[in-house]
C-alpha cells in the first residue's frame, strides 16, 4: 500500500503516489535553482512544469491508470534532461546557443506569433524549412489562379491548430521540448537582437507591412461578410418565390420546365441549402476571424457540413434524375402539301390562342377564352428556346411542300418519341401567304426534353419570295440580311434558282451585266 498524494502542476489536478511526488519535488527545486539567475526563470519553469502536466495526462491516458508513479516520474526525468546533464561551465553557453536546437521531428502548427494574418504561412515555413516569405509570395500568386489560393488558405486556417503552449511551438520548430528547448526558446531571441541595424529596419519594415496587412484584411472581410449577406438574402428570397410558384404556370416555363413537378420542391430546397451554407459559412468565419479572437466552432462546422452535404445529396440526386431523361433521342415526320403559287409571302406568326393556363393567368373567364389571341410584343424572351428551324430548299417537281420533323428526348426510346408527340406547332397557308410560329408548345403538361421542330419549305425553281426579316433567327441556310437592296423595307425579295435561294435583285443584276 502506498500514500497518495494530489498536486496542482501546470494547471492540473493529478494524483501522484508519495514517493515519486518527492523525486518530482527534488527534480523541480534543481530546475528553479539552475534557472534561478535568468531574467525570464518564471517563465522557464512555468512551462516546464506545464509539459510535465501534458507528459503525464497523456501517460495515464495511454496507461489507462488514475495515479502517477515513480516510474513515471523517471520517464519524465528522462525525456526532459537532467539539471546535471544540463548544467554547462560559464564559457559554454556561446558554444551551446550557437550550435542551436536539437533536430526532431516537426509538427505543423500555426505560428499567430510572426503572423500577418492567421499564422498559416508561417507554419508552413517551419515545417517545410524554408523562409517565410517564399511561402508568402506563393500563397499570393494562388490567388490569381480563379481565387483557389484563398480558399486553400481558409481550409487551412480551419484545419491547422494554432501552436498555443510552448510545447507546442517548440514541436513546430522541430526542437525538443525538453530543458534545454525551453532554456534556447527564451535565450534565442537575445541573440537575434544583435544581428544589428539592418535587421532592426527589416524588422520595423515587417511589423508596418504586418499592420498594414491587418488593415486590409479586415476590409475584404467586410467586403466578403456584405457579399455573403446579400448573397444569403437573395437566396432565401429565391427560395421563397419559387415555393410559392410551384404550383403555378411558371413552373411550366424554361427553365423550370425540365423539373419534373414531383422533384420541383425537394431540389428548390436542395439547391438552396447547396448554396446558402457556403455563404453562411464564409459569413460566420469572416465575422470572426477579423473582428473577435474566438476561434472557429467545431460543433457549428460540423452541423453546417452535414447540413451542405445533405443539401449537396439531394441536389446531385434529383439532377441525376433529370439527366437520365436525356439519354435516348426519338424523332418523327410528316409532309403536308402546299397549294403552288408563283409568289409567297413568308411571316411570323405573332400570335398563339389561348390555352386555360393563360385564362387563369391573364384573368380571363375560364369559360369564354377559346378564340381570344395574345399578341407576341418581342421575341428570343427568357422562356423561349431556339427549338424551331426552317430550311427553303429547291424541290425536285412542281409540287410545293413543307416537310416537318419533330424530335425530342427521354430516359428510353419509348419516353422520347412520347415527349416528340406532345409538340403542337402551327405552321399556316392562306393563299399566297406561309405564316410560321417562332415557338412549339408543349401539351399534356410535358416537360422540356430539348424538343425540336425542323421545317424544310421545297419550292420549285423561279418560285419568288417575299420574306420578314424577323424570319432571318429561323432560317437555317441563309442570311437575308446580306440581302441589302432596300434596309427601309421590312421584307427581302428572294427567288429560289437551280443554285438555291438568291436575292432577286443580285440575279437581275447579274443577267444585265
Amino acid at each position: 500500500m502506498k500514500k497518495t498524494l494530489h498536486i496542482n502542476i501546470g494547471n492540473s489536478i493529478t494524483l501522484i503516489e508519495e514517493d515519486a511526488y518527492e523525486m518530482l519535488t527534488v527534480y523541480l527545486n534543481e530546475v528553479k535553482f539552475h534557472f534561478a539567475k535568468s531574467v525570464d526563470n518564471f517563465e522557464i519553469v512555468t512551462d516546464i512544469e506545464n509539459r510535465i502536466a501534458e507528459l503525464f495526462g497523456e501517460m495515464l491516458a495511454v496507461q489507462q491508470k488514475k495515479v502517477i508513479s515513480i516510474e513515471d516520474v523517471q520517464e519524465v526525468i528522462r525525456q526532459m534532461g537532467s539539471v546535471q546533464d544540463f548544467e554547462l561551465s560559464d564559457d559554454e553557453p556561446a558554444e551551446m546557443y550557437s550550435e542551436g536546437p536539437q533536430p526532431t521531428v516537426k509538427k505543423l502548427y500555426r505560428d499567430t506569433d510572426h503572423a500577418m494574418i492567421a499564422g498559416v504561412c508561417v507554419g508552413l515555413s517551419h515545417f517545410l524549412d524554408i523562409d517565410a516569405r517564399w511561402v508568402r509570395l506563393i500563397a499570393f500568386a494562388t490567388i490569381f489562379l480563379g481565387g483557389s489560393g484563398i480558399l486553400a488558405y481558409i481550409v487551412l486556417w480551419i484545419m491547422i491548430p494554432k501552436a498555443a503552449t510552448k510545447s507546442e511551438k517548440l514541436f513546430m520548430r522541430g526542437e525538443e521540448a525538453n530543458l534545454r528547448g525551453f532554456a534556447n526558446s527564451y535565450l534565442q531571441p537575445f541573440v537575434k537582437e544583435s544581428r544589428g541595424f539592418i535587421a532592426e529596419a527589416f524588422h520595423v519594415l515587417g511589423t508596418f507591412i504586418q499592420g498594414t496587412g491587418k488593415v486590409i484584411f479586415k476590409i475584404v472581410s467586410g467586403f466578403i461578410i456584405a457579399m455573403s449577406a446579400f448573397g444569403l438574402v437573395f437566396l432565401m428570397v429565391a427560395l421563397v418565390a419559387l415555393l410559392g410558384v410551384s404550383d403555378s404556370d411558371v413552373v411550366n416555363q424554361f427553365p423550370f420546365s425540365i423539373v419534373n413537378d414531383e422533384y420541383f420542391t425537394a431540389l428548390t430546397i436542395g439547391a438552396f441549402l447547396a448554396g446558402a451554407i457556403p455563404l453562411l459559412a464564409l459569413l460566420l468565419f469572416s465575422v470572426r476571424v477579423a473582428f473577435t479572437d474566438r476561434g472557429v466552432n467545431k460543433t457549428l462546422s460540423f452541423v453546417l457540413l452535414i447540413i451542405w452535404l445533405a443539401g449537396m445529396g439531394i441536389t446531385i440526386f434529383h439532377v441525376a434524375k433529370i439527366s437520365s431523361e436525356f439519354k435516348e433521342n426519338a424523332e418523327f415526320a410528316q409532309t403536308a402539301m402546299i397549294r403552288p403559287y408563283q409568289n409567297f409571302t413568308l411571316e411570323i406568326d405573332k400570335t398563339r390562342f389561348f390555352t386555360k393556363e393563360d385564362s387563369v393567368k391573364y384573368h380571363i373567364d375560364t369559360n369564354n377564352y377559346k378564340g381570344k389571341k395574345i399578341l407576341y410584343s418581342q421575341y428570343g424572351g427568357f422562356d423561349e428556346q431556339d427549338n424551331v428551324r426552317l430550311s427553303i430548299e429547291k424541290s425536285n417537281d412542281q409540287t410545293v411542300s413543307v416537310y416537318q420533323n419533330y424530335s425530342s428526348q427521354g430516359s428510353t426510346f419509348e419516353d422520347a418519341l412520347k415527349n416528340a408527340q406532345n409538340i403542337h406547332y402551327r405552321f399556316v397557308q392562306q393563299d399566297s401567304l406561309l405564316t410560321f410560329s417562332p415557338v412549339l408548345r408543349l401539351i399534356h403538361q410535358a416537360k422540356w426534353r430539348h424538343q425540336e421542330v425542323r421545317l424544310t419549305l421545297k419550292v420549285p425553281v423561279g418560285t419568288t419570295f417575299y420574306i420578314n426579316r424577323d424570319i432571318n433567327r429561323y432560317l437555317n441556310n441563309y442570311n437575308i440580311w446580306d440581302c441589302h437592296h432596300d434596309d427601309r423595307s421590312d421584307y427581302v425579295e428572294m427567288i429560289m434558282t437551280a443554285d438555291g435561294l438568291k436575292c432577286k435583285h443580285e440575279r437581275e443584276e447579274n443577267k444585265e451585266q
